[in-house]
């Protein structure tokens, strides 16, 4: 079986080339990447902890389902894809809410952020997921904030407004005067 190759893109955001996985993790290349935010109809965030034998922050916790793109893939077909490899969860839009551009030692791409609503069954992927529940978004807020080492870098910086407005939508507010 041949290595899967993956979409590079330039500062820009367009693709330039592709090399395999292996390779882009090891030079640590500019690529692309998703996150689907799965949701209930009620408002219940899914979060999950990624298995030990991740090839990037192995055991940590995510509040998104995603991945890289692999080349020839649309971001929008790759949100739809992995979507359905981690969660099982499948057949419902995906609506992109934003993009954004994320860099550390370990990894550097370009973020296409969606979300999606589900209110059926969860089916982990066993390489990819370990464990998962539905939190409340101040639920997530409140750990990320007391823990950030525990979740996804890359979902704390990229969904960083969001994780402060949970936080403080459902944060105690001080009696009027």
């Amino acid at each position: 079986m041949s290595e899967e190759l993956v979409a590079l893109y330039d500062e820009s955001g367009e693709v330039v080339g592709s090399v395999p996985r292996s390779r882009m993790r090891a030079e640590n290349l500019r690529h692309a990447a998703t996150g689907v935010l799965v949701r209930t109809s009620a408002g219940l965030i899914y979060v999950h902890r990624r298995t030990e034998t991740k090839d990037v922050y192995p055991g940590r916790y995510d509040f998104t389902a995603g991945g890289v793109l692999v080349a020839g893939e649309t971001p929008d077909e790759a949100a739809v894809r992995e979507l359905d490899e981690e969660l099982g969860v499948s057949g419902v839009p995906v609506v992109r809410v934003g993009r954004g551009e994320y860099a550390d030692e370990h990894t550097r791409f370009w973020a296409y952020l969606y979300e999606a609503t589900w209110d059926g069954e969860v089916r982990h992927q066993p390489e990819e997921v370990a464990w998962g529940a539905w939190w409340t978004p101040h639920e997530l807020a409140e750990r990320v904030a007391a823990d950030p080492g525990a979740f996804m870098p890359d979902s704390v910086a990229l969904w960083a407004d969001r994780l402060s407005r949970w936080r403080e939508a459902s944060a105690p507010q001080p009696p009027e005067s």
